[in-house]
């Protein structure tokens, strides 16, 4: 059986893989059965497009995943476009059949020496062929082994081997003996076993009475322990207390003498500073005494005005009086004159 793989050629002139592997069977020469004729039959591989062809020795594999590269890739293009402008070339200086001269034109002719029929209908015949049909897979006959070797046969007559009754006694005795020997070391096992589970029971009793034991004694350390810390607790709540107790008295103890010499001083200070008053003193100098002073501000303004006013008066009449004494003046001395 062999496996065949399609491969073709990319842009890059690489093999890239285009199907998957599959097995090329041949035909069967027998007649299959049914499941199997359903496989796929594969055709000829010489005239499939997909498989490559000539020496592949000389050919660069370059792996699917590599990227191509451009310099290499512009090296194959004007590599290709020189060998196309060399050919074009060659085939503008390749001897040609001249033209043919006004009124006529080439036709093709035979220059074989046999003639043979041009024709462009191509001529095709159908040809048929019957196969031989499918043959029954005989059955496969069944192995014999060959024979090898050569056949020997012996006559033996009544007696002459062993006799019966005297060849027994010593195998009977040996069964005897080895029965009643099996006996007994079964018996001496079964007795074994017996003191063996009596021990067993015995030490499985004493196990059991050394464990409630043992469990007693954890419950009764499990006990005291926990009497114990309970004292502890008690004590320390007992002594917590005292301590508390302690404190509030010498707390309050220093309240009390600290207390004894700061409501005098509170009150003699809030006193000073006017919190503790008389009501009759504080309303005659909160409300007497301020409109008191108003009112003899009030008369002293007024008083104040007034001699304002009676200056004013006087120096009014000292000037009118004054210029009064020079007009006259002046008139005495120009009637002097």
């Amino acid at each position: 059986m062999a496996f065949v793989s399609y491969s073709q050629r990319d842009t890059n002139g690489r093999y890239i893989f285009s199907s998957r592997p599959r097995p090329v069977e041949d035909r069967s020469k027998y007649r299959e059965a049914p499941i199997e004729q359903t496989k796929i039959k594969y055709g000829n591989m010489m005239y499939d497009r997909r498989i490559v062809r000539g020496n592949t020795y000389a050919q660069r594999i370059i792996p699917t995943t590599a990227q191509p590269d451009p310099a290499e890739v512009q090296r194959q293009q004007e590599i290709r476009r020189r060998a196309l402008a060399r050919k074009r070339a060659q085939e503008q200086f390749k001897p040609r059949t001249p033209e043919a001269v006004q009124g006529r034109k080439h036709i093709d002719m035979q220059t074989e020496p046999y003639l043979e029929e041009l024709s462009n209908i191509i001529v095709a015949t159908d040809v048929e062929i019957q196969t031989d049909d499918f043959l029954d897979r005989p059955a496969t006959p069944l192995f014999i082994p060959a024979k090898s070797g050569k056949d020997v046969e012996t006559q033996i007559e009544e007696g002459e081997l062993f006799d019966f009754d005297m060849e027994v006694q010593p195998l009977l005795e040996v069964l005897v003996g080895k029965t009643i020997e099996q006996s007994l070391v079964e018996v001496m096992e079964e007795e074994e076993l017996a003191c063996l589970k009596a021990q067993q029971r015995a030490y499985l009793e004493h196990r059991n009475n050394e464990l409630t034991e043992m469990q007693r004694l954890q419950e009764k350390e499990r006990r005291l322990s926990e009497e114990k810390e309970r004292r502890i607790s008690q004590q320390k709540e007992v002594l917590k207390r005292e301590r508390e107790t302690a404190e509030k008295i010498a707390a309050r103890a220093y309240t009390q003498q600290y207390l004894a010499d700061l409501f005098p001083a509170v009150f003699i200070s809030l006193r000073s500073q006017g919190y503790f008053y008389d009501t009759v003193e504080k309303d005659i100098e909160t409300n007497f005494f301020p409109w008191l002073m108003e009112e003899v501000n009030n008369n002293l303004d007024e008083r104040n005005r007034a001699r304002e006013l009676l200056d004013t008066i006087i120096h009014d009449v000292i000037q009118k009086r004054q210029e009064a004494f020079k007009d006259e003046g002046m008139q005495a001395a120009k009637s002097d004159i």
